[in-house]
């Protein structure tokens, strides 16, 4: 009896350990069907012509660049190159590209369609937002300013070695990661309306999209990553309203939900959803920023007074639910130039009241704010703010605008001051380029903001080989942004991710978490979409 009884015991172990191998192998097939959470649409699906987070939540599947983001280790790696050597003054990088790597159309990537995507973002008449990011690629702004036809700094050796020059000793991965400078196919695009047919690399195919509720994307068998991806489809639902996300992933119509401060105590009080919950602290900074434009703000004590005459730690602490961390520079706490010894703007309203008084405004003004509906950094957040400015005199004014909108208004200066959620990292040059006084404002540069003694800063460390060097430069620079107060600065956000028990391979990505590499992720066959 005893022998029967360890015989069972042995067998439901073997089972047990079968079954938890089967969990942790990937399945191929099924469906992942994630959510676009940040708008109400798509803004466009050209990845050059769109800097919208949500966006390259679908370009992620359908798109590649030179470089990804690889999570588990925290930085840039190639992802259209098997390898990259480096000249001896850092400038020159010599990549030897992948020469298994398809459009969806069936042909074969070369270096031509690096060049050509390149050229593409550098068109001055395009305001293409990439820019910010090839104008490090020497003679890119030449193109820019319609003074070339071709980027100089780019030569292509062979169809699959592709010579780059710089403009500074950085590293490309920081700038050539993004969704912005994916690598596109020219005949394509020359088509006309690529946006509405977008052709890539990535591992999923386009389908279709239906405006307002999904984008629907098939497995490219040719992807160049062997055995991937491992699901047949893939779908990317519209849910701007956290309450609708909710609702439908209690009743597992979707496999993945961004959550909001209130969705995120509620998950993490639940036995059940709390076992799915993936956190990161993302490098993005949520910021009102003003333009200067508008008298009053172009006036430091103006601006400083602003971040002295709002409480902030008490609108993180009771309206996002401590779901983000106080914003105490523009670089976030990730970055390595970090300032650590940083101490934020006390709440202070008298000190508001005397510095508007300095500048010429004892009774305040008023000023319209630009805003979306989005509960974390949108009108809720604003409604909690006009008390406070009411106080010290300032009269505040909410424009709801459609989220997708938002980065139009700012992009095209049409706002007096605009809050929103800015990608400000990985790479601490880069993020701060967009208060370099020669960035434009359709790059990021959307306070116009201009200071020699900050220019002075970035063009040293650029050419700075010495990264501690380098980082302390930045670290300057970020300062004395800090300092000058071009924003409201609000907090870096926490985000938070939930998912349902039958979905895997998902990554704690801090550059955006919803911005998966859908190769990487299997449903298993518990999942009710099939």
């Amino acid at each position: 009896m005893r022998k029967l009884v360890w015989l069972a015991a042995v067998a439901f172990a073997v089972l047990g350990i079968a079954a938890a191998q089967a969990q942790d192998t990937p399945r191929r097939g099924g469906t992942i069907r994630m959510t676009a959470p940040y708008a109400a649409s798509f803004g466009s699906l050209d990845p050059h012509a769109t800097p919208r987070a949500q966006d390259d939540i679908v370009g992620k599947a359908l798109q590649r660049s030179l470089y990804n983001w690889d999570t588990a280790n925290n930085k840039p790696v190639l992802e259209l190159a098997k390898s990259v050597s480096v000249s001896e003054d850092g400038l020159t990088y010599t990549y030897k590209l992948r020469d298994d790597a398809y459009f969806h159309n069936g042909r074969k990537m070369t270096a031509d369609d690096i060049i050509w995507s390149y050229t593409r973002i550098m068109d001055g008449t395009k305001g293409f937002p990439g820019a910010r990011y090839v104008r490090i690629i020497k003679g890119a702004v030449d193109v820019e300013k319609g003074q070339a036809k071709e980027i100089s700094g780019l030569k292509k050796i062979d169809d699959f070695t592709l010579q780059m020059t710089l403009t500074e000793r950085v590293e490309p991965g920081y700038y050539f990661f993004a969704g912005t400078t994916a690598i596109l196919p020219k005949e394509e695009v020359e088509k006309g309306n690529y946006a509405a047919n977008p052709v890539g690399l990535g591992p999923f195919k386009f389908k279709e999209h239906i405006p307002g509720s999904r984008v629907v994307a098939e497995r490219w068998d040719k992807f160049y990553k062997p055995g991937m991806p491992y699901a047949d489809k893939l779908e990317v639902l519209i849910m701007a309203e956290a309450a609708a996300r909710d609702v439908a992933f209690r009743n597992k119509e979707i496999d993945t939900s961004i959550l909001g401060p209130a969705q995120y105590v509620a998950y993490r009080a639940d036995p059940q959803l709390s076992k799915g919950i993936l956190e990161v602290a993302e490098m993005f900074t949520r910021a009102m920023q003003f333009n200067p434009t508008y008298k009053p703000f172009a006036d430091k004590r103006v601006r400083q007074a602003i971040n002295y005459a709002i409480d902030t730690d008490l609108i993180i602490k009771r309206l996002v639910k401590d779901k983000a961390y106080r914003a105490v520079s523009w670089l976030p706490p990730s970055s390595a130039a970090f300032d650590k010894t940083m101490k934020p703007y006390p709440f202070d309203p008298a000190k508001a009241k005397k510095l508007l008084a300095d500048a010429g405004y004892p009774n305040g003004f008023e000023f319209e704010l630009s805003t979306s509906q989005n509960e974390s950094w949108g009108l809720p957040i604003v409604e909690a703010i006009i008390p406070y400015l009411d106080k010290v005199g300032i009269k505040l004014k909410p424009k709801l605008v459609e989220v997708t909108v938002l980065t139009e208004i700012a992009m095209k200066g049409e706002h007096q001051a605009f809050i929103g959620s800015n990608l400000t990292g990985p790479d601490s040059l880069a993020t701060l380029r967009c208060y370099y006084s020669k960035t434009p404002r359709t790059a990021c540069n959307y306070t116009s903001f201009n200071n020699p003694e900050f220019d002075k800063l970035l063009d040293a460390a650029g050419e700075e080989a010495d990264m501690a060097k380098r980082n302390d430069l930045l670290r300057q620079a970020n300062n004395l942004l800090y300092e000058e107060a071009p924003v409201w600065f609000f907090n870096y956000n926490k985000a938070v991710l939930a998912y349902q028990p039958w979905i895997h391979g998902l990554q704690a990505n801090p550059t955006e978490i919803t911005h998966q590499y859908p190769e990487n992720i299997w449903v298993d066959a518990t999942s009710p979409a099939k």
